[in-house]
């Protein structure tokens, strides 16, 4: 039997659940390191911008490669890189074997000899022959048929990906983009993925603040709500949902009827719109439903937002909470993918014959990148938790008071230090349970794409059960895990003490709190939904007119990733807020009688609130057994013919 302990917020406290703490600490001198060995061997910018054959990054300024007598140049003016053989280019071991060099602009018209090339170097500046070789020498030089590109030089165009020249001459550019089709297909997924983040990185950078503006704008009307408020959102999640769906369809069928899809990322993208399409349709479907089931509790959302809105009134700083959250995770964010790309192209560089400089990657990146990836999952949930600790303490704070027109001075500030001082052990731990859930759905999701050429009906299914058990998992612990951080904040017990309790006092009081809870959360779900929903749209708008070479459907999920994130951590002020009060409203009829020796800390209209929605909840439940029953005692049972 679990002893009932005495809930009230503890005065004096100590260090909960340390050792988790310290964990933390030690997994992230792990990620310095990875970061520190990244940038020391990694070279993001080789991979968006391209490189010549003697080891110099187009674009910019470079450092000298021992043994590599040309390497070390200047190229910030020279933005391209230009193949001196590029009719009949061949590929060995994932790259061009023909001579590159920086150019500052790609040859327009043919050249049809060394005159033509001397010429237009002079005129636009841009040198197509090996650095050494001086513009005046290219008539003279014995040697310049070697060191200059092969006649006629094709006319050519900036591929706008990686900056390469492309052919125009039509048997030029069909042999050009076999070559190139057949090294981006044999391409990494790793490297495949990196390249569509860095090819589509401004526009996820713009679809992330296109989700923070929406999700602003949702924290204002549910400061404010009303109920126009909640039918208007509810109608705008609606036609969200059946858009986004219809252009995900529509986006499907023009990708699959394209006659020009050769490359595997364009086949990817297709697999993963059908992906996308189908995994909409049917949330779709669901909360559509759902929608029409809960509408008749629309009014007691409203009352339950306006209470809510009251609490938040009383600490005004909790709507700046997320502002906050959202900053740090932003600065994280930008962190781990620097280090992720930095990762992606460590290698080392190393001369050959001729001068010229290969690039040879190191072994363990694929370990140091899936550590890297734990990190972003770990560190991600360490920071939402510590925001919900935050507002869970204030709360707690500000409904143990007996003054309720005078809240205690500073409760977020005091949340916070508190939280630092002795709670950030907790808040690991939480977290830390979170990843471990999601890497097992991490590994099925590898191995499913290993195994998807085996076409086994039954191993499909199987994972997709799997992938559905550990995300109901997730879910529930997220659900116990936000309320153990409400425990802790009015006991100042660790992690598996909190949650033990919270799991006595709701299953005690379940039956009056339930349904509140539910459908709150389910509101503000919605809003998330509506976020998500259009930071999507936006992206498919955006990047569909980006379809060369591109894996736009990485950049295009974590878009919808960090937009699902930065709405939780805006609505999950109300959330938070809401959970926090229900659970401090159990403990105090858990603990207090209303009696003078045992005054209730509930104010009036919260009780009324409760004592109406139960009333409604039980009406409902006693109409239903009512309809039960008259059917069963008026139905006659007839014999089977």
């Amino acid at each position: 039997v679990c002893e009932l302990r005495e809930w009230r917020p503890v005065t004096r406290r100590k260090c909960t659940d340390a050792p988790w703490l310290l964990l933390f600490f030690l997994f992230w001198a792990g990620l310095m390191f990875i970061a520190g060995y990244a940038v020391m061997a990694g070279a993001a910018e080789r991979l968006v911008l391209g490189y010549d054959s003697f080891g110099n990054i187009c674009g910019r300024k470079n450092i000298p490669v021992k043994g590599a007598p040309l390497s070390g140049q200047d190229m910030t003016n020279k933005k391209y890189v230009f193949f001196l053989n590029s009719c009949s280019l061949e590929m060995q071991s994932l790259k061009i074997s023909a001579v590159s060099l920086c150019v500052s602009s790609c040859p327009q018209e043919q050249l049809n000899s060394l005159e033509d090339l001397q010429s237009f170097a002079r005129n636009n500046g841009s040198c197509l022959c090996v650095y050494n070789l001086n513009v005046s020498s290219y008539t003279l030089n014995p040697k310049a048929a070697e060191l200059c590109p092969a006649l006629p030089v094709p006319p050519s165009k900036s591929f706008p990906l990686f900056n390469r020249c492309v052919p125009q001459n039509p048997e030029c550019y069909s042999k050009y983009a076999s070559v190139l089709i057949s090294m981006v297909n044999e391409m990494d997924v790793f490297h495949r993925i990196l390249s569509g983040i860095l090819a589509g990185r401004d526009t996820v950078i713009g679809l992330g603040f296109l989700a923070l503006a929406f999700s602003f704008i949702l924290v204002l009307a549910f400061r404010f709500i009303r109920t126009l408020l909640v039918h208007t959102l509810i109608a705008l999640v609606v036609f969200g949902l059946l858009f986004v769906s219809g252009v995900l369809w529509w986006l499907y069928y023009d990708y699959k009827n394209d006659p020009s899809t050769e490359l595997e990322t364009e086949k990817e993208n297709v697999k993963f719109l059908l992906g996308y399409a189908v995994f909409s349709t049917i949330v779709t479907v669901v909360l559509l439903s759902l929608i029409l089931v809960l509408r008749k509790r629309l009014q007691f959302t409203v009352q339950l937002f306006r209470i809510v809105g009251k609490i938040i009134g009383r600490i005004p700083f909790l709507l700046f909470q997320p502002l906050w959250t959202f900053l740090i995770l932003n600065v994280f964010w930008v962190f781990w993918v620097a280090v992720l790309l930095s990762l992606g192209t460590a290698g080392t560089a190393q001369t050959t014959s001729g001068g010229q400089v290969e690039y040879r990657a190191l072994s363990g990146i694929s370990y140091m990148a899936w550590y890297h990836f734990v990190g972003l999952i770990w560190t991600s949930e360490f920071i939402l938790a510590c925001q919900q600790m935050t507002i869970a303490g204030a709360v707690v704070t500000c409904y143990f008071n007996r003054n309720k027109n005078s809240p205690p001075p500073h409760p977020v500030l005091s949340s916070v230090s508190v939280l630092v001082c002795y709670h950030l052990g907790t808040a690991v731990k939480g977290s830390f349970l979170i990843t471990i859930l999601r890497i097992p759905r991490l590994v099925l999701l590898y191995l499913y794409n290993i195994l998807k050429q085996k076409e086994s009906a039954c191993a499909k299914c199987l994972f997709k059960c799997c992938f559905c058990w550990f995300w109901c998992q997730e879910s529930c612990l997220r659900y116990f895990n936000q309320h153990a951080y409400t425990t802790t904040a009015i006991n100042g017990t660790n992690f598996y003490t909190s949650a033990k309790d919270v799991v006595f006092i709701l299953a005690k009081n379940s039956d009056k709190l339930a349904s509140i809870s539910c459908f709150g959360d389910f509101i503000l779900f919605l809003g998330k939904v509506f976020v998500v929903c259009f930071t999507v749209f936006g992206g498919l708008m955006a990047f569909n007119y980006h379809r060369e070479l591109q894996a736009w459907v990485v950049p295009l999920l974590l878009a919808g990733f960090f937009a699902y994130l930065m709405s939780h951590s805006f609505l999950s002020v109300f959330e938070v807020t809401a959970d926090a009060m229900f659970v401090c409203f159990a403990v105090d009829m858990e603990t207090n009688d209303g009696s003078a020796e045992k005054p209730y800390f509930v104010d009036q209209e919260l009780l009324t609130f409760v004592s109406q929605s139960n009333k409604l909840t039980e009406g409902q439940k006693h109409r239903s057994m009512r309809a039960f029953q008259d059917n069963e005692d008026g139905t006659e049972l007839q014999p089977m013919v």
